[in-house]
Protein backbone atom coordinates (compact mmCIF):
# COMPACT_ATOMS: atom_id res chain seq x y z
CA UNK A 1 0.00 0.00 0.00
CA UNK A 2 1.90 3.55 -0.86
CA UNK A 3 0.38 7.00 -1.03
CA UNK A 4 -0.26 8.98 -4.49
CA UNK A 5 0.31 12.66 -3.96
CA UNK A 6 -0.52 14.97 -6.53
CA UNK A 7 0.67 18.76 -6.77
CA UNK A 8 -1.84 21.16 -8.64
CA UNK A 9 -0.22 24.40 -9.52
CA UNK A 10 -2.01 28.02 -9.77
CA UNK A 11 -0.79 27.94 -13.47
CA UNK A 12 -2.83 24.63 -14.24
CA UNK A 13 -5.95 26.34 -13.43
CA UNK A 14 -9.10 27.23 -15.32
CA UNK A 15 -11.48 29.23 -15.11
CA UNK A 16 -15.38 29.73 -15.83
CA UNK A 17 -16.07 33.00 -17.01
CA UNK A 18 -17.11 35.17 -13.79
CA UNK A 19 -16.09 34.84 -10.28
CA UNK A 20 -12.74 34.00 -10.40
CA UNK A 21 -9.20 34.53 -8.62
CA UNK A 22 -6.93 36.27 -10.62
CA UNK A 23 -3.32 34.53 -11.58
CA UNK A 24 -0.46 36.03 -10.30
CA UNK A 25 3.33 36.04 -10.15
CA UNK A 26 5.57 37.70 -7.70
CA UNK A 27 9.05 38.31 -8.19
CA UNK A 28 10.16 37.50 -4.40
CA UNK A 29 13.96 38.56 -3.46
CA UNK A 30 15.23 35.18 -4.20
CA UNK A 31 12.49 32.96 -6.76
CA UNK A 32 9.39 33.90 -8.19
CA UNK A 33 6.18 33.36 -6.58
CA UNK A 34 3.50 31.97 -8.77
CA UNK A 35 -0.36 32.18 -6.87
CA UNK A 36 -4.10 32.63 -7.21
CA UNK A 37 -5.52 35.71 -6.17
CA UNK A 38 -8.74 35.12 -4.14
CA UNK A 39 -10.38 38.44 -2.77
CA UNK A 40 -12.40 39.24 0.38
CA UNK A 41 -15.61 39.13 0.73
CA UNK A 42 -16.35 37.24 -2.69
CA UNK A 43 -16.94 33.66 -3.92
CA UNK A 44 -14.31 32.47 -6.13
CA UNK A 45 -13.46 29.32 -8.17
CA UNK A 46 -10.56 27.86 -10.20
CA UNK A 47 -10.99 24.57 -11.33
CA UNK A 48 -7.92 21.32 -12.25
CA UNK A 49 -8.50 18.84 -14.78
CA UNK A 50 -6.67 15.72 -13.77
CA UNK A 51 -6.14 11.93 -14.13
CA UNK A 52 -6.94 9.83 -11.19
CA UNK A 53 -3.46 8.02 -10.79
CA UNK A 54 -3.48 4.80 -9.53
CA UNK A 55 -6.49 5.66 -7.34
CA UNK A 56 -7.14 2.66 -5.09
CA UNK A 57 -9.68 3.52 -2.33
CA UNK A 58 -10.59 5.85 0.25
CA UNK A 59 -11.00 9.16 0.81
CA UNK A 60 -8.59 12.09 -1.16
CA UNK A 61 -6.73 14.58 1.36
CA UNK A 62 -6.77 17.99 -0.07
CA UNK A 63 -3.77 20.44 1.07
CA UNK A 64 -4.19 23.65 0.51
CA UNK A 65 -1.06 26.07 0.45
CA UNK A 66 -1.94 29.66 0.95
CA UNK A 67 -0.82 32.89 2.64
CA UNK A 68 -2.26 36.07 3.19
CA UNK A 69 -1.10 38.95 1.20
CA UNK A 70 -1.37 41.49 3.87
CA UNK A 71 -2.69 40.48 6.88
CA UNK A 72 -1.75 39.10 10.36
CA UNK A 73 -5.03 37.39 11.51
CA UNK A 74 -8.35 35.56 10.23
CA UNK A 75 -10.10 33.10 8.76
CA UNK A 76 -10.44 31.82 5.22
CA UNK A 77 -13.23 29.24 4.02
CA UNK A 78 -12.24 27.32 1.08
CA UNK A 79 -14.49 25.08 -0.35
CA UNK A 80 -13.62 22.28 -2.51
CA UNK A 81 -15.60 19.93 -5.05
CA UNK A 82 -15.03 17.33 -7.42
CA UNK A 83 -16.67 15.41 -10.51
CA UNK A 84 -15.18 12.14 -11.78
CA UNK A 85 -16.12 9.99 -15.37
CA UNK A 86 -14.74 7.44 -16.06
CA UNK A 87 -14.10 6.69 -19.77
CA UNK A 88 -16.02 4.76 -22.26
CA UNK A 89 -18.10 3.39 -19.21
CA UNK A 90 -20.21 6.40 -17.85
CA UNK A 91 -22.40 7.71 -20.53
CA UNK A 92 -22.50 11.52 -19.01
CA UNK A 93 -21.75 14.47 -21.16
CA UNK A 94 -18.31 16.19 -19.86
CA UNK A 95 -20.04 19.45 -20.97
CA UNK A 96 -22.51 19.17 -18.41
CA UNK A 97 -21.46 16.98 -15.51
CA UNK A 98 -22.24 18.62 -11.80
CA UNK A 99 -19.89 18.44 -9.00
CA UNK A 100 -20.50 16.33 -6.22
CA UNK A 101 -21.90 18.36 -2.99
CA UNK A 102 -18.86 20.70 -1.61
CA UNK A 103 -17.04 20.08 1.28
CA UNK A 104 -15.42 23.19 3.47
CA UNK A 105 -12.78 23.94 5.61
CA UNK A 106 -12.42 26.82 7.83
CA UNK A 107 -8.40 27.80 8.51
CA UNK A 108 -7.18 30.35 10.82
CA UNK A 109 -4.16 32.23 10.15
CA UNK A 110 -1.21 31.87 12.84
CA UNK A 111 -0.31 35.41 12.91
CA UNK A 112 2.98 37.83 13.52
CA UNK A 113 3.89 37.74 9.67
CA UNK A 114 1.95 38.63 6.63
CA UNK A 115 2.54 36.36 3.48
CA UNK A 116 3.62 33.21 5.79
CA UNK A 117 2.05 29.73 4.55
CA UNK A 118 -0.44 28.00 5.85
CA UNK A 119 -1.55 24.79 4.89
CA UNK A 120 -5.52 23.91 5.34
CA UNK A 121 -6.36 20.55 5.32
CA UNK A 122 -9.87 18.93 4.02
CA UNK A 123 -10.63 15.22 4.16
CA UNK A 124 -12.73 14.96 0.71
CA UNK A 125 -15.54 11.92 1.20
CA UNK A 126 -17.69 13.26 -1.40
CA UNK A 127 -15.73 11.16 -4.45
CA UNK A 128 -18.43 11.15 -7.40
CA UNK A 129 -17.65 7.20 -7.38
CA UNK A 130 -13.98 7.99 -8.45
CA UNK A 131 -12.13 5.30 -10.17
CA UNK A 132 -8.24 4.85 -11.16
CA UNK A 133 -7.55 6.19 -14.57
CA UNK A 134 -10.78 8.77 -14.51
CA UNK A 135 -10.63 11.94 -16.05
CA UNK A 136 -11.38 14.27 -12.68
CA UNK A 137 -12.13 18.29 -12.14
CA UNK A 138 -11.28 19.93 -8.82
CA UNK A 139 -12.82 23.11 -7.59
CA UNK A 140 -11.28 25.07 -5.44
CA UNK A 141 -13.12 28.01 -3.92
CA UNK A 142 -12.46 30.94 -1.40
CA UNK A 143 -16.44 31.39 0.21
CA UNK A 144 -15.40 35.24 0.89
CA UNK A 145 -19.33 35.62 1.89
CA UNK A 146 -19.42 33.21 4.70
CA UNK A 147 -19.83 34.75 7.99
CA UNK A 148 -16.70 32.79 8.92
CA UNK A 149 -14.83 33.95 6.38
CA UNK A 150 -12.93 37.33 7.98
CA UNK A 151 -9.35 37.56 6.33
CA UNK A 152 -9.53 41.18 5.38
CA UNK A 153 -7.63 40.71 2.05
CA UNK A 154 -6.62 38.74 -0.77
CA UNK A 155 -5.63 34.72 0.40
CA UNK A 156 -2.91 33.82 -2.11
CA UNK A 157 -3.06 30.02 -3.02
CA UNK A 158 0.52 28.79 -3.88
CA UNK A 159 -0.39 25.43 -4.22
CA UNK A 160 -2.95 22.23 -4.04
CA UNK A 161 -1.60 18.63 -2.75
CA UNK A 162 -4.23 15.82 -3.47
CA UNK A 163 -2.86 12.35 -1.41
CA UNK A 164 -5.08 8.67 -1.15
CA UNK A 165 -4.28 5.33 -1.25
CA UNK A 166 -3.58 2.98 -4.51
CA UNK A 167 -5.47 0.46 -2.40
Amino acid sequence: MATVRQVLLPEAAQYLSSSFPAFDKVNGTNFPVARLLYDPSADEAAYWHLEALAYGSGNITVDIDWYAVNATSGVVRWGVALAAITPETDTTDAETKALATEQTVDDTHLGTTSRRIMRATLTLSNLDSIAAGDEAWLRVRRIGSATADTLANDAALTMIRLSYSDT
